[in-house]
C-alpha cells in the first residue's frame, strides 16, 4: 500500500473530508470551487457531522474523476488519538472495493494518526485468491493524507513501523497450516527480523530435548513437523540492562490431538498461534522504530496432531522446571508449550518482567466475548502498566482472577499437577497452571487472547479475520520501559 502526505488535492479517486458536529466543512486547498455544491448536498442529506454520518457527491467539472465524501467526525477533537485513528480507518473502509485511490483531509495536528488508522484498516490478505470475481477484491492501492502539517511524514515513522508489525502478525495468523508450520514459521522470523538488527536463534527438537522441555515436545509428538522454539533478541537498551520478555504460544494447527476437536470449524485452528504472531509482530515494530530498550521475544512452535506416536490422556511428562504434569486432555496443549518457554526465559534470558500471550481457552470467550482479552497477574504494578497500554492502543484488556483456589483445581493425585482444572473457571485454572512455572518474585502477566485474535466482522481498525491483537499493546508496554 502506497501512503504519502501532501497538501495537493488529487485529480482522481475518493476525497474524504471529515466534518465536526454542527460545523462547516473545512475543505482542503483545491476544493474551494466545490464549496457550494458540498453545502447543498449536506443540507439535502440532513448531514450534521454526527459521528459515522456520510454524504457523497461528484467532484466539480474540473475534477470529474473525483468523488467527494463528507464523513461525520462527531465531537472528537484532533487531540483524541483513538478517535483520529478510527476516523482514518472509517475513511479507508469507505473506499472499499470501489476506489484505487483515497485522499483524506486530516484535521489539524492529526495527520499521522489518521494515516495510521487508514493503513491499519486497508489491510488485505488476498494472496491466494487467483480467480476472484470482479468486485470481490479491494481495489485500494494508494492513500494520500491531505495536510499542511510540517513534518507529518517524518512523524509517521514510528507508527509506520507499528503498522508493519501488526500487518506481519495478521499475515502469520492468516496463512494456511500447510504453509505455516513450525519450521517455515521459524524461517519467516529470520527473514523478517534479522535485517532489522534482531538476533534470531532457532532451537530444534534435539536442543529442546537436552534442555528437558518435554511438555512442549510432547505436544508435537503426533506431527511429522518438527517442533521449534525461536528466541529473538533486540538489544536497543543499555548493555547489562535486563530485558523485557515477550512470550507467545505458537500452535500452528490444533486438532486437539488424541482428544480430538469436533470437525466443525476446525479450520479456524490455524489461528491458534495468534499469541506468537503478536510477539513476532511486536519484535518487528520495536526493531523497526529502534526502541531504546532490551527486548527478547520467545515463541514455542508446535503442531498438535493425532498419530500413533501422539501424546495420550494419562501420560505424565516432566517439564524443563523439573515438575511433572499429568496429561488429562491433549487439547489443553498451549499451556504445556508456554510452561517450558516460561522456564527457559527465566533461566536463560533472566528478564526483569514477562508477558505471555496465547489463544489459550474457549472459556475466555464465554466470559469476555470478542471485546477484551483476559489479563491474569498477581503483580498489581504490571497490571496497571498493561491496562494503561491497553487504553492507549485499543487492544482492550479485562483483569481476571488468579488465586490459590485456582491452583488447587490443577492438583493431581499422581503428579505435581494436571493440565486441566475442570470446566468451571477454566481460564483462571489455565493461568494458575502457567503460574506454577513462574518464580515468586518475577513480575509476570498472562493474556488470554482467544476471543480477540480473530474476528468474524469488520471493525474501524481491522477487516474481519486476523486482528494482530497484542502487537500495539506490547509495543506500548515496551515504550513505558524505554530509557
Amino acid at each position: 500500500m502506497q501512503l504519502n502526505f501532501t497538501n495537493k488535492v488529487p485529480q482522481t479517486g475518493l476525497i474524504v473530508v471529515p466534518v465536526a458536529k454542527d460545523a462547516e466543512p473545512k475543505l482542503p486547498a483545491g476544493l474551494e470551487g466545490a464549496a457550494d455544491d458540498i453545502k447543498r448536498a449536506a443540507k439535502a442529506s440532513d448531514f450534521t457531522g454526527k459521528a459515522g454520518q456520510t454524504v457523497s457527491l461528484a467532484g466539480p467539472a474540473a475534477m470529474e474523476a473525483v468523488t467527494i465524501m463528507l464523513i461525520g467526525q462527531g465531537e472528537s477533537a484532533a487531540s483524541d488519538t483513538t478517535a483520529m485513528r478510527k476516523l482514518g480507518g472509517k475513511a479507508a473502509a469507505l473506499a472499499g472495493k470501489r476506489f484505487e485511490e483515497i485522499a483524506i483531509a486530516a484535521p489539524d495536528g492529526a495527520a499521522k494518526e489518521v494515516a495510521y488508522g487508514a493503513a491499519m484498516r486497508s489491510y488485505t490478505f488476498d494472496k491466494y485468491r487467483r480467480r476472484a470475481e470482479e468486485g470481490d477484491l479491494a481495489k485500494l492501492r494508494k492513500i494520500t493524507i491531505l495536510t499542511d502539517e510540517a513534518g507529518a511524514e517524518a512523524g509517521y515513522g514510528d507508527l509506520k513501523a507499528l503498522n508493519e508489525g501488526v500487518a506481519l502478525a495478521r499475515d502469520l495468523v492468516s496463512e494456511p497450516p500447510n504453509v505455516l508450520y513450525p519450521e517455515s514459521y521459524a524461517a519467516i522470523c529470520r527473514d523478517e527480523l534479522e535485517g532489522l538488527g534482531v538476533e534470531v536463534e532457532v532451537l530444534g527438537e534435539k536442543a529442546m530435548e537436552q534442555l528437558g522441555m518435554h511438555m512442549l515436545l510432547g505436544v508435537g509428538l503426533g506431527s511429522v513437523r518438527e517442533s521449534q522454539m525461536v528466541v529473538m533478541r533486540w538489544n536497543g537498551g543499555k548493555d547489562g540492562d535486563k530485558p523485557l520478555a515477550l512470550i507467545g504460544k505458537g500452535v500452528t494447527f490444533d486438532t486437539g490431538g488424541i482428544s480430538l476437536k469436533p470437525g466443525a470449524n476446525m479450520d479456524e485452528m490455524k489461528m491458534d498461534m495468534g499469541g506468537s504472531a503478536a510477539v513476532v509482530g511486536a519484535m518487528k515494530a520495536v526493531a523497526g522504530r529502534k526502541a531504546k530498550c532490551n527486548v527478547v521475544g520467545l515463541v514455542g512452535l508446535v503442531e498438535n496432531m493425532p498419530d500413533g506416536k501422539a501424546q495420550r490422556p494419562g501420560d505424565i511428562v516432566t517439564s524443563m522446571s523439573g515438575q511433572t504434569v499429568e496429561i488429562l486432555n491433549t487439547d489443553a496443549e498451549g499451556r504445556l508449550v508456554l510452561g517450558d518457554v516460561l522456564t527457559y526465559a527465566q533461566e536463560r534470558v533472566k528478564p526483569k518482567a514477562m508477558v505471555d500471550l496465547a489463544t489459550l481457552t474457549g472459556a475466555i470467550l464465554i466470559a469476555l466475548a470478542n471485546e477484551h482479552a483476559g489479563l491474569f497477574t498477581e503483580h498489581d504494578g504490571l497490571a496497571e502498566d498493561l491496562m494503561a497500554a491497553a487504553k492507549d492502543t485499543g487492544d482492550s484488556l479485562w483483569r481476571m482472577p488468579l488465586a490459590d483456589a485456582h491452583r488447587e483445581m490443577i492438583k493431581s493425585d499422581v503428579a505435581d499437577m494436571k493440565n486441566i482444572g475442570g470446566r468451571d473457571g477454566g481460564s483462571s485454572s489455565a493461568a494458575a497452571f502457567l503460574s506454577r512455572f513462574v518464580e515468586k518474585d518475577m513480575p509476570w502477566a498472562h493474556l488470554d487472547i482467544a476471543g480477540t485474535a480473530w474476528l468474524k466482522k469488520d471493525t474501524d481498525m481491522s477487516p474481519k479475520g486476523a486482528t494482530g491483537f497484542g502487537v500495539q499493546l506490547l509495543d506500548a508496554w515496551v515504550r513505558q520501559n524505554e530509557g
